[in-house]
């Protein structure tokens, strides 16, 4: 027989038996980690003889700390498990009178259930909260667990009977009623990360973690024990943004995080993995990603059965059953265990011979038993140069009996009948009358209670209540006026450069800063000489928690390539995800760290809130402060690029997101303005907003700022030219017979209008007055307000909208142009003035390759196509003739036959 033919096949027993004994003597003697090391050596001695030996990445089905070696829990076990029932109690309650009232109000009963002791473990042992002696944890819980945060919270004092009553209802609770998820925008004084879009609560946690060693190691943290906790569950590892940036915390080898996966082999719809083994599976990620891993897969109850499994049968069968079978096993009870699972082999049937079924159904898994949960928790933050992730075994629905236990469909069971509430009741030995199970109440065993006092105690303890969210910042700081900018509110005479450059401008004057310039973050990914910021690189230097260890290929360069454990730019890689994640940690710093920071986050437009859309929907719920910059914006800007890199409408998705403040300028000034606002709304004032500018890459002369015009692009529009011609004089009549019109442009097209207005006065004798619109996303939301307003407030003198007083008494009708999909203009409409014809043009559909000049025409967005848009509409007012509207089409070369962009 040939060895290799069978190499699992055990050829020489008793040489095995010898090589065992060798290793446990240098165990017991010498300890597991010289043993470690040589088995390595030996490994490697192999390995140089040439065989090939495959690496495993995953360990047996078993739990990775022996009961020998398990850290002993503190405190009073038996009172721990009497306040876990109180709080698995209240949570169910929660939900279920939730959804005994009119309305369908949801909720969710399993999620919780299976990881209350995953939970209590953490508040009563671990987790310290925020105080003078030190600045605290952060914990990302998982969104469907909520109802038991908010009920271990009922028993601490800080939620009140009536709040419960109010979960779900935000808007009948008139401010105190209780969120479905963590929702920092909705409970500020409470939540501080939102979690419940699944996965995005993983990539926060890493890049939290990460930010937190960017604060340390450039001093302005000082270096603590604190750690970044997170939790999800073994479905949610399917998103790719749960696993996406594990090997960035493997990497930087963050051991201030610590991931807790609630493995209770279930999904929304079914088994997470029904024909295989979600935690092997996981564990050999993470360990390939370097990670430090931790199954707490068997509670004690197994202990004994492990322990008499000398000729590893037990162990065996562990490996071989699926999760499909082991859900089964809890679903039906332990008869059918007994049967289907220790059934398969004399030696493990014989081992429950002498349980009882009932005995079999209460083998617990490691998930429930909190002795197996401290332990991992133990070793989790006493383990160095290593993130860690605990694989903690649990049942879906725990506690919930025939009603939900381990069944396909327990996610979404939010309604118990009342033999279901009474079979929780007893489960968890609840005092609640039979006569008052109907009513399914809340049970809280006084302020002065054992119970009370013992979770209060802990809680001091560890310093105070968790979770809670940090409104202001207690740091002060001054935002620079705006004469600070006057290197860009100044003109370039004829110098040309980009907006995007006048950006990179403004953030090196604010690095210049006293107050402000350590502060500032700016975050790449992977682009930074694409947007002109390589200078940065020697300036201030590039992130790298190690240093550099190598000499950078263009060191004998001005502005090489330099990385610093002290760096100030993060440079996260191709991952857009990546970037928006660590821009959230820093935006969300005078939070979570108390330290106001001032992150931009610089890519292409095109990649921002479309592809991370669901990341800035988040960061927008968590009250984060700073700058998004989307990159040579616009459909026809990126000229060359093609369709998958133009951007014409992410300034539609920013204004989606209420506290999103979102500008599109054109001159440098504007830009100027733009931060110098943001600065002191975001820093100073510490409003809880943040702004979206868009730049370009399109150089050419920039004027100087003039005067009176800040107030007008903060708001989103203010007169760049005067015709001194278009203006009424009150009685419907304007100062010259001349035809005039008002042009409205942003951005990349503003140019565009201005050069349309001057064809129309050489070409045609119309006047133009020259609108520049910053923000059209600001201008509707003022007119909404307006609108609103008056409504509301029908005897008052009625509001008028920003955009309505600056165009009312202009003559002409008015014609927008952007580099945008039409509907960006279009949100202005219901605010102009009563009778003003309003034409918009944009650049709808796909984007492609071709330079700016045939783009804007094959848009038909460039001067020529204003120019005669703007015939068009005085034609239709009487005030040009349709002959006009046709020699512009042959004097500009228009093409009347060309196919409609928005359809090629």
């Amino acid at each position: 027989m040939n060895p290799s033919d069978h190499p699992d096949q055990d050829i020489d027993p008793t040489e095995t038996q010898e090589w065992l004994e060798s290793l446990n003597a240098v165990i017991e003697h010498e300890g597991t980690e010289r043993a470690h090391f040589l088995l390595e050596r030996m490994v490697d001695a192999t390995r140089r003889a040439g065989a090939y030996l495959p690496f495993s990445p995953t360990t047996e089905y078993v739990n990775t700390i022996s009961p020998a070696n398990e850290a002993k829990m503190p405190g009073d076990a038996a009172m721990e498990w009497r306040i876990r029932s109180i709080i698995r109690w209240n949570a169910m309650a929660m939900v279920v009178r939730a959804n005994r009232k009119p309305g369908e109000l949801g909720g969710h009963i399993a999620s919780f259930a299976s990881s209350a002791t995953l939970y209590d473990v953490g508040f009563n042992h671990f987790w310290r909260a925020p105080n003078p002696d030190h600045p605290g944890d952060l914990v990302f819980f998982q969104g469907h667990s909520s109802p038991g945060i908010y009920a271990r919270s009922f028993l601490e004092g800080r939620i009140s009977e009536d709040q419960l009553d109010l979960f779900r209802m935000e808007v009948a609770g008139k401010g105190r009623g209780l969120s479905s998820y963590p929702h920092p925008w909705l409970m500020p004084d409470y939540w501080q990360v939102p979690t419940v879009s699944m996965g995005l609560g993983p990539i926060q946690a890493i890049y939290q973690a990460h930010f937190w060693k960017y604060l340390e190691h450039r001093g302005l943290m000082p270096q603590t024990d604190r750690k970044v906790w997170c939790f999800l569950g073994d479905g949610e590892c399917d998103e790719p943004e749960s696993l996406g940036a594990i090997s960035l915390a493997g990497r930087e080898k963050l051991d201030n995080l610590v991931f807790v996966i609630n493995c209770n082999l279930q999904r929304l719809d079914g088994p997470v993995r029904g024909n295989g083994k979600i935690i092997q599976e996981l564990e050999g990620v993470f360990r390939g990603a370097g990670w430090n891993v931790i199954k707490v897969i068997w509670g004690s109850y197994w202990d004994p059965l492990l322990a008499r499994d000398t000729k590893g049968v037990l162990r065996k069968l562990m490996m071989e059953t699926v999760d499909g079978e082991y859900q089964a096993c809890k679903a039906f009870g332990g008869a059918y265990t007994r049967e289907h699972f220790f059934g398969k082999y004399p030696e493990t049937r014989e081992m429950v011979a002498n349980l009882s079924d009932d005995d079999i159904w209460r083998l617990n898994r490691g998930g429930h038993d909190p002795h197996k949960v401290y332990a991992a928790y133990h070793a989790a933050v006493h383990t160095e140069g290593l993130p860690t992730v605990v694989l903690a075994k649990t049942v879906k629905g725990y506690g919930m009996g025939a009603a939900g236990e381990s069944q396909n469909p327990t996610h979404q069971q939010k309604k118990l009948d009342d033999a279901a509430v009474r079979h929780f009741r007893d489960r968890f030995n609840i005092p609640i009358p039979d006569d008052k199970i109907k009513d399914v109440p809340y049970y809280h065993p006084g302020k002065n209670s054992p119970e009370v006092e013992y979770m209060l105690e802990r809680r001091r303890a560890l310093g105070g209540f968790l979770p809670q969210r940090r409104r202001k910042t207690d740091v002060k700081l001054k935002a620079p006026d705006l004469s600070a900018f006057t290197q860009i509110t100044n003109g370039t005479g004829e110098r040309e450069i980009s907006t995007t450059m006048a950006l990179v401008r403004g953030m090196n004057l604010l690095l210049r800063d006293k107050q402000i310039g350590e502060r500032v973050v700016p975050i790449v990914a992977d682009e930074a000489r694409t947007f002109g910021m390589e200078g940065m690189f020697r300036q201030i230097g590039i992130y790298a928690p190690f240093g550099q260890k190598y000499r950078p290929q263009d060191a004998d360069q001005l502005l090489y390539y330099r990385e610093d454990t002290k760096g100030q730019v993060l440079q996260e890689g191709i991952s857009e995800a990546g970037g928006m994640a660590a821009w959230m940690a820093a935006a969300t710093s005078y939070s979570v760290s108390n330290q106001p920071m001032l992150p931009f986050f610089i890519y292409y437009s095109m990649f921002g809130f479309q592809r991370v859309g669901d990341l800035a929907w988040a960061a927008g719920d968590m009250r984060s402060r700073g700058f998004l910059i989307g990159g040579t914006s616009g459909r026809t800007t990126l000229n060359g690029e093609g369709l998958q890199h133009q951007d014409g409408h992410s300034h539609l998705l920013a204004g989606a997101i209420p506290n999103v403040r979102a500008y599109d300028p054109t001159f440098s000034y504007e830009v100027a303005v733009i931060l110098q606002d943001g600065v002191r709304r975001m820093l100073e004032e510490q409003e809880d907003v943040y702004y979206y500018i868009t730049v370009m890459n399109e150089n050419y002369a920039h004027p100087d700022m003039p005067e009176g015009v800040a107030e007008g692009i903060i708001k989103g529009m203010y007169l760049l030219r005067d015709s001194g011609v278009g203006q009424n004089n009150g009685k419907g009549k304007t100062k010259a017979k001349a035809p005039c019109v008002q042009l409205l442009g942003s951005g990349a097209i503003l140019r565009e209008a201005i050069a349309a207005a001057e064809l129309l006065e050489k070409d045609f004798g119309i006047c133009a007055d020259i609108w520049s619109v910053p923000s059209f996303t600001e201008l509707r939301r003022d007119g909404y307000d307006a609108e609103r307003w008056n409504r509301l407030h029908p005897e008052a003198e009625p509001r008028v909208p920003y955009v309505t007083r600056l165009l009312q008494g202009r003559s002409g009708p008015a014609i927008a142009a952007t580099d945008y999909v039409r509907e960006f203009a279009e949100q202005i409409r219901p605010f102009l003035p009563e009778g003003m014809r309003y034409v918009v043009l944009g650049t709808d559909g796909f984007g492609r390759s071709d330079t700016r000049e045939h783009l804007r025409d094959f848009f038909e967005v460039d001067r020529r196509w204003i120019a005669h848009a703007a015939l068009c509409a005085l034609a239709k007012e009487g005030k040009v003739n349709a002959k006009d509207v046709a020699r512009a089409i042959r004097s500009y070369g228009l093409d009347p036959d060309k196919p409609n962009p928005v359809l090629v």
